[in-house]
């Protein structure tokens, strides 16, 4: 019983800490060409402070792991944006009621919802070639959100989160 009760847990937590990831790129830029970075001077990412240093700290460490150098005078200038949502449940249960003899017929059905709202964190990374200011990727994650969650817990799911957005960066064409 306690063997089924740890895999369910483990089950519910690896559900809840999915990250869902959508990109959009120029197939004209040579992402060869780029070798250092900086942030916008005024970017307002929509996190906390502590959260938004502990994502640009993940965030240097992955792009400076591929070669990349943090610059004054940068190729490509990096916007983070990021909001929080509540997604509907989305489990239901139908409740239905039918009845009808010969030709007659009718019905009457209801959806209730199981569960409560989840709360959803979405990081959008904007790189913008600094020479031409103009976007040329973008990457937008989204993954559930605990507002109560531990220092470390956070930072886990910014690695986690980073790892994946950045596991396709730089394109291949």
């Amino acid at each position: 019983m306690r063997n089924t009760l740890i895999v369910v847990f483990s089950l519910l937590l690896a559900s809840c800490s999915s990250v869902r990831v959508s990109y959009d790129y120029d197939k004209e830029v040579d992402f060869s060409g780029y070798t250092t970075y900086n942030y916008f001077p005024e970017m307002n990412s929509g996190l906390s402070q502590l959260d938004e240093r502990r994502l640009v700290r993940i965030l240097d460490s992955t792009l400076q792991s591929r070669g990349y150098r943090l610059a004054e005078e940068p190729e490509i200038f990096v916007n983070i944006l990021s909001n929080e949502y509540q997604a509907a449940p989305k489990n239901s249960v139908g409740v239905g009621l039918g009845g009808g003899g010969r030709n007659v017929g009718g019905g009457i059905s209801v959806g209730l919802p199981l569960g409560s709202p989840s709360v959803q964190r979405s990081i959008q990374f904007d790189f913008v070639d600094a020479q031409r200011d103009a976007l040329f990727w973008q990457a937008t994650a989204e993954s559930g959100y605990r507002e109560n969650a531990s220092p470390s817990e956070r930072e886990h799911r910014l690695e986690v989160m980073v790892k994946k957005v950045f596991s396709k960066f730089p394109p291949k064409n």
